[in-house]
């Protein structure tokens, strides 16, 4: 495997954990899946729909969304909120993320090149 190939693909497996608290905080305001799309991606989180969809979906069956759909448009879309459980979650993820990020910073760094 290429040094390119591996580093996308250890950045991939990084940042999809990334994706669910970023949700979570973004949907305190409602949004629907497009535009939550290109605001992820906006934002540095590289997602595409086969993935933010499903998510979206499983976040909502778990409780930590809500929605509703908005007919008032000639094309209805799916509107997504945070719930309060989804809330109480965020809160817990940025903790635990923050905790990890301040341990990851504190470690050595190798100035070795191979």
């Amino acid at each position: 495997m290429s040094d390119n190939k591996a580093l996308e693909t250890h950045l991939q497996e990084l940042r999809r954990g990334t994706v669910v608290l970023a949700c979570l905080r973004l949907l305190a305001e409602p949004g629907y899946g497009y535009g939550l799309l290109e605001n992820l991606q906006q934002r540095g989180f590289d997602t595409d729909a086969n993935t933010l969809y499903p998510l979206l979906r499983r976040l909502e069956k778990q409780g930590h969304l809500t929605s509703e759909w908005n007919t008032d448009e000639a094309r209805p879309r799916k509107f997504y909120r945070t719930s309060l459980a989804g809330h109480r979650l965020a809160r817990a993820l940025t903790t635990d993320f923050d905790a990890i990020a301040d341990a990851i910073a504190a470690l050595p760094v190798s100035s070795e090149e191979n």
